[in-house]
């Protein structure tokens, strides 16, 4: 095993015009994803923050500095949750970003399979896809 540093996250694949944050397993959605995009001409960064907290600061500068267009994914809920400590961060530091956090939504969520909960809260790979299409002004597929 390999020692991973406190509150680092790593850049998964360099990309333009929009940035794809993961924390957690729901990067493999977002490498998915981002394979799939590269096939359509999109080609969205994908940074694993790894740390909600600490977050990684110079890392999210980074990120901040170079797009204007950001997804967030997340495990967990939305409100509250990795997308909104994002937010935080770029309001604290005078960013300004268009930011779609994906995740479980503030509503009860019926039984199912991991992957139909997924599909159903939609922070799932296609999920993933469709919000890097809207956020770069594209068409989104069902």
């Amino acid at each position: 095993f390999k020692e991973i540093p406190i509150g680092q996250g790593r850049k998964i694949k360099d990309g333009e015009e929009i940035a794809i944050l993961t924390i957690g397993h729901v990067g493999n959605f977002a490498v998915e994803a981002c394979e799939k995009l590269d096939l359509e001409g999109f080609h969205p960064a994908h940074y694993d923050m790894r740390f909600v907290k600490p977050l990684d600061e110079s890392m999210l500068h980074e990120v901040f500095t170079r797009f204007q267009k950001i997804v967030t994914v997340e495990d967990g809920c939305i409100t509250g949750g990795f997308g909104s400590a994002v937010a935080e961060f770029m309001i604290t530091h005078n960013y300004s970003a268009n930011i779609t956090r994906l995740g479980i939504p503030d509503k009860f969520i019926d039984h199912g399979t991991q992957p139909e909960l997924y599909n159903e809260c939609e922070y799932d790979a296609k999920a993933i896809m469709n919000a890097v299409r809207q956020q770069v002004g594209n068409a989104v597929f069902a």
